[in-house]
């Protein structure tokens, strides 16, 4: 006798989780938009270039300050209405920084705008956790991380002709497309399953000392750091100024990072599914290697027995295995961590944490990379920071695979 098993149903991802990446591109597309034109609006208030960084600087330093707060909103209020207050904060931000008529009052409603970027990240962690199904997990946070990267590319492209006709004039469409998400997202999380705050029942909510318990807690809080100084830090603010070293070109800076934004965009496709099948923690283990050898070697680029062509055939190869890294890491992180917290839980305090590791990585890294590459090079700044970027392995060498430990076995509907 003959028998057939039919292939595994393809676990659908819910259309709650569909509103939140729609969201997600709104948001970074609006982000992208502004970020061209804020040094140069800064400048207008005649201001030198160090307080115009500082703009630049104090929205992910509020970010970083506010999200215990914003945890605890999470915890106490529930992931929904956090998520679209924090989108209206931004969106008032953006529309007063846009008529702001002084440095202090940009510096302030650009603040602002940290506050309330930290209360819906946080919250959509949670509403991720939440509405993913743990069979998909990594499928939806890589989804959710390409919606926020491809906006994130469109963004400055857009900003720049949008700068033409004014620079308020991008602070004021990012706001316009902030209150549309928060519109598209309270009437389509509406009916969305989440146990509201005021349902009489006291919310199950995990203690930041049952989550750190968890190895796989401890090693994402480890690779959260690393990835933040190396992909979001580094990456970001030092690596466009070797590449400068390397061809002083103005295209080369941008080319450099646009790269690796490619190469993080094409490992996204297939990385989100690869970590529901073979597990969160290879591919962590994976992405950290890959980023931080790469970016060890980056200063190879500028090395003095290295002609300009060659240079510059190293500096934009090793970027995109760098963003290659990147895109193994990112997916693979958020769906451990929504292993460790459970879809029945509230994770406010616990995911709040962990955007705290990361942000203070991509904050303190820029600062202290800097600092090396002015006193040794940029060749021991960028090994330094590949030191780094694989010391975020050591604990996951330890860790339990999460999505057997937390998520139930391998074996199952995948797509």
């Amino acid at each position: 006798m003959v028998t057939t098993t039919s292939a595994p149903a393809r676990i659908q991802i819910p259309r709650e989780i569909w509103i939140l990446v729609g969201s997600a591109f709104v948001i970074a597309l609006g982000y992208g938009i502004v970020s061209p034109v804020l040094p140069a609006y800064a400048r207008s208030f005649d201001v030198g270039v160090a307080a115009a960084s500082v703009i630049v600087s104090a929205f992910a330093f509020f970010r970083l300050v506010f999200a215990p707060a914003g945890g605890e909103l999470v915890s106490r209020l529930g992931e929904r209405p956090v998520y679209l207050t924090g989108l209206v904060i931004v969106a008032a931000s953006s529309f007063a920084t846009a008529f702001a008529q002084s440095y202090v009052q940009l510096l302030l409603f650009r603040g602002l705008g940290g506050i309330g970027s930290t209360m819906f990240t946080i919250s959509a962690m949670a509403l991720l956790v939440r509405l993913a199904p743990p069979g998909a997990r990594g499928r939806v946070s890589s989804t959710y991380a390409s919606a926020f990267l491809i906006g994130g590319m469109i963004g400055p492209v857009l900003g720049g002709l949008l700068g033409g006709l004014g620079l308020h004039t991008p602070f004021i469409v990012y706001g316009v497309a902030l209150l549309v998400a928060a519109l598209v997202v309270g009437v389509g999380l509406g009916g969305a399953r989440l146990r509201p705050a005021d349902d009489g029942v006291e919310r199950d909510v995990m203690t930041l000392s049952e989550a750190w318990a968890s190895p796989v807690y401890r090693a994402a809080l480890a690779s959260g750091v690393a990835n933040g100084w190396t992909n979001f830090g580094v990456r970001m603010a030092v690596l466009p100024l070797l590449a400068t070293a390397v061809l002083d070109r103005p295209w080369v800076a941008g080319a450099t990072l646009a790269i690796g934004a490619v190469g993080t965009a094409a490992t996204l496709q297939f990385s989100g599914r690869l970590a529901d099948r073979v597990g969160r923690r290879p591919l962590v283990i994976v992405g950290l290697v890959v980023m931080g050898v790469a970016m060890a070697l980056l200063g190879l680029a500028q090395h003095r027995s290295v002609s300009v062509g060659l240079g510059l055939v190293i500096l934009l190869g090793l970027s995109a295995i760098s963003g290659v890294g990147a895109g193994f890491v990112n997916p693979a992180q958020q769906a451990a961590l929504a292993d460790v917290v459970g879809r029945e839980r509230n994770g406010g305090r616990v995911l709040s944490t962990f955007q705290m590791a990361q942000d203070g990585g991509a904050i303190i890294g820029p600062i202290l990379i800097g600092l090396v590459a002015d006193g040794l090079g940029f060749g021991v700044a960028f090994l330094v920071t590949g030191l780094v970027c694989l010391s975020g392995v050591v604990p996951w060498l330890r860790a339990p695979e999460p999505l057997t430990h937390h998520g139930g076995p391998l074996a199952g509907p995948m797509s």
